[in-house]
């Protein structure tokens, strides 16, 4: 259970004002640590959640690089597709984060967390944080693969680093939108039906895939907006050289949408507890 550090204390016994920035830094780390302590505890997890994009690069990537129609611009299907199954492995990851929320209140523990003098901000972004770092695993994991694989890709460090920055960016919105999404629903069938309902339209609507360009139109619109496009494209610009991605704009558009879900989860996040 969390707790607040005591105030420290000068020389003469007064206590020392801790400047909010870094007390709510501490309040975020707090949140991440207890979230580092459950996965030391159960690293399965992980492994099983890594099982459907290790098969989605190794069945659908093997077939599918056997056709030509699908346009790459100049990269083989198999790296044109290994950034998507890194996206749809952090989505997929993130997406189901909501069920801790809803298993915290159902083991009691969300109600201690709401006792506790750590900001509700502070506390969801803590959360979304530690989605990131279940998806960085995740990333690690593919990016071994296709590495295993022959995978034509980028290794530059500037590149790895870009990569894990878009990862943490990706499923800190993911994760934000799942647990909006579990303050909601409440239980944890629910959440995983309607995590299951979202999972894949957001994956076949994105161009982790296909590009956009060979989309109809009303599929461009939807990609378009859906934020896993830009999650996509900003992987694929720092992974394949033959491909041009605005990395501002995405960074931008998952920095935006991620900001909104940390707001509005922080907003619904009490309900949950009713």
């Amino acid at each position: 259970m969390p707790h607040a550090a005591a105030a420290p204390q000068d020389a003469s016994g007064k206590r020392i004002r801790t400047p909010q920035a870094l007390l709510y830094v501490q309040h975020v780390w707090l949140i991440i640590d207890i979230e580092i302590k459950k996965l030391r505890k159960d690293p399965t997890e992980l492994l099983m959640r890594a099982i459907q994009p290790m098969l989605w690069l190794l069945v659908f990537g093997q077939a599918f690089s056997r056709i030509r129609g699908v346009p790459t611009g100049g990269a083989d299907y198999m790296s044109f597709l290994a950034p998507g199954i890194l996206a749809q492995s952090v989505t997929f990851v993130s997406i189901f984060y909501g069920i801790s929320i809803i298993w915290e209140k159902d083991m009691g523990l969300l109600q201690k967390f709401l006792a506790t003098p750590i900001r509700r901000s502070a506390m969801m972004i803590g959360k979304m944080l530690s989605a990131s770092l279940r998806a960085i695993s995740q990333g690690i994991i593919i990016l071994l693969l296709s590495l295993l694989l022959g995978v034509k890709l980028d290794w530059g460090v500037g590149q790895v680093i870009g990569v894990f920055v878009t990862v943490i960016l990706g499923a800190a919105f993911f994760a934000g939108m799942s647990m909006a999404i579990a303050a909601l629903v409440r239980t944890r069938e629910r959440m995983m039906g309607i995590g299951q309902v979202i999972t894949m339209p957001l994956f076949f609507a994105s161009n982790a895939l296909y590009p956009i360009s060979i989309m109809p139109a009303w599929l461009k619109a939807v990609a378009t907006v859906n934020p896993m496009s830009y999650l996509v494209d900003a992987l694929r610009g720092l992974l394949l050289t033959t491909q041009d991605a605005s990395l501002t704009l995405d960074w931008a558009v998952l920095v935006l949408a991620g900001a909104l879900m940390a707001a509005l989860a922080t907003l619904l996040y009490p309900r949950i507890a009713n």
